[in-house]
């Protein structure tokens, strides 16, 4: 097709002289490294990723090791990157990598898009940059590259529309230097061709960009349908008992926050005083309220009413006892995931005990 030939050279050519090549995943490159940082990339910046990548490869430099790890050392590492279910997806298939396939991350495709958090897409990608396996990618920098070129008016998030992209992904991926190429059309979306204030001037394939012929590139593809995400409230208790301890408790294993730490959480301050006799045995003293704490979630918004209590009559050895509990010391944090809105309240409260 001689339109993709265009498309792949002009973009390859672009790519030897501006593309990203010292990217911490890319050096070395190996299928480990690249997907754990395709996962962390989901829903991320690339600056953003950068650190948290540095850390995570410094304390888990392989498969096996992540394999071994306990989830809590996982989630402490991923705390602040927010999307926890990545983490726990990572965690999983490293498991599952270590039991099938002795550690050793497999080179289908049908089995690694079978791995927990890996899509069509991700999947793609970690065979194509870490093995020059010919694959498509889809993720959201290639679909706004691809719609505009093609002009493509559609949201992306509708079946018809990504079934069309797709469809175009698969022809443009050319048989040689996948790997460039891949990373070529990824770098094209995230420094050329952005959401907003796209840089047409600089851009390898403008003369066939059908967007750009029409004066649309700003309009192509079209956005996800506007609603204002619905508000939600909670009461998150920060108990104390006499050490200055704060009680966190481990969140389910599915849900917002699974399996990080977060304060107990109440839909009416009422509740407080019952849950305090049958779950810790003990007497809650409400002190204060802090000022409420705004984080927002893909779906939804959350209002945080943070109130401080201390725990009276022998409450930290009934909580001990239960692993889903524990009184945490601010002023020697540990190895556990925390919420980042939780991570702050705790800090927040570290710096009032000063």
């Amino acid at each position: 097709m001689a339109g993709a030939d265009h498309f792949v050279e002009r973009l390859l050519h672009w790519y030897s002289r501006c593309g990203r090549s010292s990217l911490p995943w890319q050096n070395p490159v190996t299928p480990y490294r690249v997907w754990v940082s395709e996962i962390m990339l989901q829903q991320t910046r690339v600056e953003t990723v950068i650190p948290y990548f540095q850390r995570f490869i410094a304390r888990f430099p392989d498969i096996d090791c992540l394999a071994r790890a306990p989830l809590d050392d996982v989630m402490h590492l991923w705390s602040g990157l927010g999307y926890y279910s990545r983490a726990h997806n990572l965690h999983r298939s490293a498991r599952i990598i270590a039991d099938r396939y002795d550690a050793v991350f497999p080179c289908e495709f049908d089995e690694i898009v079978a791995l927990p958090g890996i899509g069509r897409s991700t999947a793609g990608a970690i065979l194509a940059l870490s093995m020059d396996c010919r694959h498509a990618i889809l993720d959201g920098n290639v679909k706004r590259v691809l719609a505009r070129y093609h002009a493509v008016t559609g949201w992306p998030g509708e079946k018809d529309t990504e079934d069309r992209l797709w469809e175009l992904a698969e022809r443009h991926t050319p048989v040689r230097n996948v790997r460039e190429y891949t990373q070529a059309i990824m770098d094209l979306g995230a420094l050329v061709c952005t959401r907003r204030n796209a840089r047409c001037q600089e851009c390898p394939v403008t003369d066939g960009c059908q967007a750009r012929s029409i004066g649309r590139q700003d309009e192509i593809p079209a956005p996800r349908p506007r609603r204002t995400p619905p508000m939600r409230s909670t009461i998150m208790l920060l108990l104390r008992d006499s050490r200055e301890r704060i009680l966190l408790i481990r969140r389910p294993p599915a849900g917002v926050w699974a399996n990080l730490w977060s304060l107990p959480e109440f839909d009416h301050l009422d509740e407080v005083a019952e849950w305090g006799k049958t779950r810790l045995n003990c007497n809650i003293e409400l002190q204060n309220r802090w000022p409420v704490v705004r984080h927002s979630f893909t779906h939804f918004r959350l209002e945080i009413q943070p109130v401080v209590g201390t725990a009276k009559h022998g409450g930290p050895d009934i909580v001990m006892e239960d692993d889903k509990a524990v009184w945490y010391n601010t002023g020697y944090p540990d190895q556990r995931g925390l919420a980042a809105p939780v991570s702050q309240l705790l800090k927040s409260w570290h710096e009032s005990i000063k």
